[in-house]
């Protein structure tokens, strides 16, 4: 295996047993900055994402899923069948040669195969063994599964997504397996590498993601705990600001988002505007526009419908005004000058796939800058590499255990 020595984690070997999402957008921060990440993956049971869409017009298979290539670039893969004895002797060759073990299945997974901590300790003392069991490994709700669809509304963030006179929407999205949960798990990973530089020890770390999550409705939890008041759904208000909102623009389907949290902020906003009801008194004050809210976004939308969302965006930043186009995908990926400048999204070849677009790397070190070193890998596109430059094995028993359909 190849290693780049300018990244920060060159050297550094991950047995990533991770699957759908928190837990291979964890490891593909890891891997960016240079890690070597072996993902172990089984044609007995794929992960779940590699069936996902989108995939390319007209065409379906393992490894053309976008979901899952954008989650996993810059790793390896090794197809092994675990419900084998070979198979997880294959495992455990891998656990002893790495210095992070990561893993997000159904709780009791790990330990029905046999690879408890206790056990990866005898073969690999100073091992550093990653898990994000939904709720953690104790405590009555230890045996629970579930993805960020069930996690979200769980850490209490749907209660507070939507419109209060509406059922709770949650985010639309499974939020906290792509941000909360894999950024809990790297800076832990990081804090465990730090700690065996200075001591030689490895430990276990848990990041329950439950636990994990609840901590971005902290504002809320804060308020129940000095006011005894519980928060509820505002829409897209903002108890502190007026007008807060997306307001609907000329086009279909295009918005701008509109923040004003000071008194100074309003009166520029009333002079881009231009409109004599910025002048009413009802709408002086703070206290005043949160009265007459539903009239003054209503008004608003009335001059933002007759123009471009980004031509509402510039006239109210211009004033110093906070406002922002409400981006599609679309215009994320082609049309935003800024990312596109910058050079966030990284297109590269995958053998099926063909050319795509890459999330890029999450921070730019100066000095150890981070980078995608290749797509994501075809399902065990790296067997037999691994097995020989990393656990060892010989041509002959790679073919035996090929034959025994222990690799793939």
């Amino acid at each position: 295996m190849t290693t780049d020595y300018n990244l920060p984690l060159a050297g550094i070997r991950v047995a990533d047993f991770t699957w759908f999402g928190a837990g291979p957008i964890y490891t593909e921060v890891l891997a960016n900055y240079g890690a070597e990440v072996i993902r172990v993956e089984s044609q007995a049971r794929l992960d779940g994402l590699r069936l996902m869409h989108p995939m390319p017009p007209e065409r379906s298979g393992i490894n053309l899923s976008g979901y899952f290539n954008n989650f996993n670039p810059s790793k390896l893969s090794l197809s092994l069948n675990l419900r084998t004895e070979k198979g997880r002797d294959v495992a455990l060759k891998l656990i002893e040669v790495s210095d992070v073990v990561a893993e997000n299945f159904t709780p009791g997974t790990f330990e029905k195969w046999g690879f408890t901590y206790e056990r990866m300790l005898e073969v690999n003392p100073d091992v550093i063994f990653v898990r994000e069991p939904m709720q953690g490994l104790n405590g009555p709700h230890r045996d629970f599964a579930g993805f960020g669809a069930l996690i979200t509304p769980l850490a209490g963030v749907n209660h507070l997504s939507g419109f209060p006179e509406r059922q709770p929407l949650g985010l639309g999205t499974n939020y906290t397996d792509y941000v909360v949960n894999p950024g809990h798990a790297v800076i832990a990973t990081l804090a465990a590498l730090h700690y065996r530089n200075r001591t030689g020890k490895g430990q276990l770390i848990e990041v329950a993601q439950v636990e994990s999550s609840v901590c971005v409705i902290a504002t809320a939890v804060l308020d129940y705990t000095a006011n005894g008041r519980v928060q509820e759904r505002q829409g897209n208000r903002h108890p502190h600001a007026c007008p807060h909102g997306a307001y609907r623009c000329e086009g279909e389907d295009r918005w701008v988002a509109i923040a004003v949290y000071s008194e100074d902020e309003w009166r520029a906003f009333a002079g881009a505007v231009g409109e004599g009801w910025t002048q009413e008194k009802r709408f002086a004050t703070l206290e005043s526009r949160k009265e007459n809210e539903d009239e003054l976004d209503r008004l608003i939308e009335g001059w933002t419908g007759r123009r471009r969302a980004e031509d509402v965006m510039e006239t109210l930043q211009a004033a110093g005004v906070p406002a922002g186009v409400v981006q599609s995908a679309e215009d994320t990926l082609d049309n935003d000058p800024h990312l596109r400048e910058r050079g966030y999204y990284v297109y590269l070849d995958h053998p099926e796939a063909g050319r795509t677009a890459y999330d890029g790397v999450v921070a730019r070190l100066s000095k150890t800058p981070g980078r995608l070193s290749g797509p994501a890998p075809l399902l065990g596109e790296h067997t037999e590499s691994v097995c020989k430059e990393v656990l060892g094995l010989g041509d002959e028993a790679i073919a035996e255990l090929v034959a025994e359909s222990v690799l793939f």
